[in-house]
């Protein structure tokens, strides 16, 4: 069986849950097996609403989207978290968004009766409202209703195509990537980084071989055992993730996930709770990485920096303090204690 055959499997297995809506009945019939609730998101939406707007698009319908808020934000009065409406959490909610096309040219917006869960008649095109929830739309009507910008919007999803490269591409919204992923990814990578190390000294060696070779030269080294062992150090690697292998890498090469995360996505994590832990002034910026000329350059300035600072030590004359007393004279070398007057005879 091919992989083209298993993805296609998969996806119409999944596609099919979906239309059916079984995968969404059994989600609702047993929510605390299927759901996460955590007693911080209340706590991290009510702060970011303290500093900026906060909006809800999800694909879901209303009834679903209402049954799943109300167990994530809904607590009891006897709790930490204030018992509110979810709702209020939020300055706008917009169901059935139908992503990736919402941030294209998107559908009509319209008006959710929040009492039966059926659409209202005719297209909205007014201001916000508070408290109500919409149905469809398009990201550029989000802005209009919000009344921002697309660069002023941090995006935060979990579907690298339908929410992170979309609304990336055709929008410009800065965007949060949850990858849940990542608790394993992190694991493996402490574990074994010894594997890893070992496929950056074969990476060295390789290169080695060919250090002193051009154009010009007939030999051709014989690289078989060190492909071989990189073959084998890799497979180990990616067993060690399971069957399916890393999410992010194979060996030294990163994934096709992990491209795309690493241009579409200005932030990712595990959970969008963990910024929780930072200043919502705070300057994300991404660690410097070097380009492949950028690295060969600095490997050589490595290898001539000993060599400069050695012929420098050799170099530089030692300047002769005063010995006056109090070192005081101002004179150094040319202090008269330093260099005794002499005479010569004519």
């Amino acid at each position: 069986m091919s992989h083209r055959s298993m993805f296609q499997d998969v996806r119409d297995a999944m596609d099919h849950l979906h239309d059916t809506g079984t995968l969404k009945e059994r989600t609702l019939k047993n929510l605390d097996m299927y759901v996460i609730k955590d007693p911080r998101l209340p706590v991290f939406l009510s702060r970011i609403k303290e500093f900026a707007k906060v909006f809800l698009a999800t694909n879901s319908d209303f009834n679903y989207t209402e049954a799943i808020m109300k167990y994530l934000l809904d607590f009891p009065s006897g709790s930490k978290n204030p018992k509110k409406p979810w709702r209020s959490y939020f300055d706008l909610v917009v169901v059935d968004t139908r992503k990736p096309m919402f941030f294209a040219g998107g559908t009509v917006l319209r008006q959710v009766d929040t009492d039966t869960g059926k659409l209202r008649i005719g297209t909205y095109t007014g201001e916000l409202q508070h408290g109500t929830v919409y149905s469809g739309g398009s990201s550029d009507i989000v802005c209009d209703l919000l009344d921002v910008k697309g660069k002023d919007i941090l995006y935060v999803g979990d579907h690298i195509f339908g929410d992170i490269l979309k609304s990336k591409k055709r929008q410009g919204w800065k965007t949060f990537l949850v990858v849940p992923e990542l608790v394993k990814e992190l694991h493996v990578w402490a574990d074994k980084a010894s594997m890893f190390e070992e496929l950056k000294h074969l990476d060295i060696f390789l290169a080695e071989l060919y250090q002193h070779l051009d154009s010009g030269n007939q030999e051709c080294p014989d690289i078989s055992a060190i492909q071989k062992r990189i073959k084998m150090v890799t497979y180990g690697m990616d067993l060690c993730y399971g069957k399916m292998g890393s999410l992010l890498r194979c060996g030294s090469t990163k994934t096709l996930f992990a491209s795309q995360l690493l241009r579409y996505a200005d932030i990712y994590s595990t959970c969008c709770l963990n910024l929780l832990n930072y200043p919502f002034s705070f300057l994300f910026r991404a660690p410097l990485v070097l380009l492949p000329h950028e690295a060969a350059v600095e490997s050589q300035m490595k290898e001539q920096i000993p060599e400069l600072s050695e012929h420098m030590l050799r170099s530089t004359s030692i300047k002769r303090q005063c010995e006056c007393d109090g070192s005081d004279c101002g004179r150094d070398d040319n202090c008269a204690r330093n260099n005794p007057a002499t005479s010569t005879e004519t």
